[in-house]
């Protein structure tokens, strides 16, 4: 198979199993400007499919930047009403929206935190509606990935930027199994190897799971009553399925916010904003962040543990096996969609209402009485190790092994 037919599998599997499109929907693609080639090819596909239109929306985080040196704090901070429309319109007509998510993490190195700080509050808060129309599965929606030159520079330092690229871009063919004779396929006998380990969860109602290992984590998670174990493919509130990450190799809960006690120790950076931060602790009392160290992005940490209400606090829980696609090519991505799928993870800020019983129909309100958290932040964090373990402990006390040397042990 050439590089042209794996990149023609990658494009047809966001389309048809990432968004699962139907014939007539207007598909929607955000991109980098780096990645617009990509982005028309997925475009070509969504047409082939039966789209009735697609939009493709570019963002350039090069001009980003340059705004964030030169624009004031009010030009920074202020939403303009078309752009919010923009979001809703998607969610009004029902579009599918395939994200295409690659940063350069040395885009924002030096740019002033607060400002970032302040410039992401506003567009989280203006984009609060669509944000809640995501997490509840209102409608489809995708994200993936594909190379920029200075993200494949980042991964493989010292190489020329057209071999470190094409590096990359094997790495992704590999680990979204698009490097394979029938992608389609691979997808789903994929996606039934999470249902067992799902449905074993949610039949126990675990009442917590301790976390311990050498780098220094060491907790107590609490979970809330009622809650709901998800994995791989989700179904939207149009009953039809979808996978919202691809790659995927994680089983996803929430956990309950005011229960989480100790420290947990990153595994792998984390860009944040533009912004690297690596070799962190987050220390929790009563489910909320208490004390917190970076070797490197303190500055970047702070602005997100402070960012806004919530985001001092856990919205997710996330089991991911060591030994697995991802974590066994032994790559930094420095793009938490694929170090998330390599690692297990936890996220700072909201959580996902379909984790609980009822939730997609429940307030904020409700589900903060219920036990999760609600944010307009959402940022994913590893934690996974060789030597995680990870017990669980009923209403009891009686213990359950779920991960022995960081993989499954059930």
């Amino acid at each position: 198979m050439n590089f042209s037919e794996k990149q023609f599998n990658l494009a047809d599997i966001v389309v048809a199993n990432g968004v699962n499109l139907q014939k007539g929907q207007h598909l929607i693609i955000n991109s980098p400007i780096e990645c617009a080639p990509f982005a028309r090819m997925v475009a070509e596909r969504g047409f082939a499919r039966g789209a009735g239109d697609v939009s493709i929306r570019y963002n350039d985080e090069k001009f980003a930047r340059l705004r964030y040196d030169h624009a004031g704090i009010d030009a920074l901070t202020t939403v303009p009403g078309w752009q919010k429309d923009r979001l809703q319109s998607a969610v009004d007509e029902g579009a599918a929206v395939i994200s295409i998510y690659a940063d350069d993490p040395r885009v924002m190195e030096g740019v002033d935190a607060e400002k970032v700080k302040a410039a992401s509050n506003a567009s989280q808060a203006a984009a609060m509606p669509y944000h809640l129309a995501i997490i509840n599965n209102q409608i489809r929606w995708s994200v993936i990935s594909a190379p920029i030159p200075g993200w494949a520079e980042k991964v493989f330092p010292g190489m020329a930027t057209e071999e470190a690229m094409d590096k990359l871009w094997d790495a992704i063919f590999k680990t979204t199994r698009t490097d394979q004779e029938d992608p389609i396929a691979a997808w789903k006998a994929h996606n039934d190897s999470f249902a067992a380990r799902c449905a074993f969860l949610n039949s126990k109602q675990f009442d917590r799971f301790v976390y311990k290992n050498g780098r220094g984590t060491d907790i107590t998670v609490g979970m809330p009553a009622h809650h709901i174990w998800a994995g791989g493919q989700e179904t939207a509130q149009d009953g039809l399925p979808f996978f919202p990450n691809i790659p995927t190799e994680e089983i996803f809960c929430a956990p309950d916010k005011n229960r989480i006690d100790g420290t947990l120790a990153s595994s792998h950076p984390l860009v944040y904003n533009g912004q690297l931060i690596d070799n962190f602790t987050l220390t929790f009392k009563d489910g909320v962040v208490c004390d917190f160290h970076a070797q490197t992005g303190e500055g970047a940490l702070k602005s997100l543990v402070e960012a806004n209400e919530g985001s001092d606090m856990l919205g997710e829980i996330a089991l991911v096996p060591y030994d697995s696609p991802i974590s066994n090519l032994d790559l930094l991505f420095y793009n938490t969609l694929f170090d998330e799928n390599a690692s297990c993870h936890f996220a700072l800020g909201s959580a996902y209402p379909t984790c609980v019983e009822g939730g997609s129909q429940m307030t904020p309100e409700e589900l903060s009485a219920a036990g999760l958290n609600v944010s307009t932040t959402h940022v994913d964090f590893m934690v996974g190790t060789d030597d995680l373990s990870i017990t669980a402990f009923d209403a009891d006390g009686q213990a359950t092994a779920i991960f022995k040397d960081g993989n499954w042990a059930f």
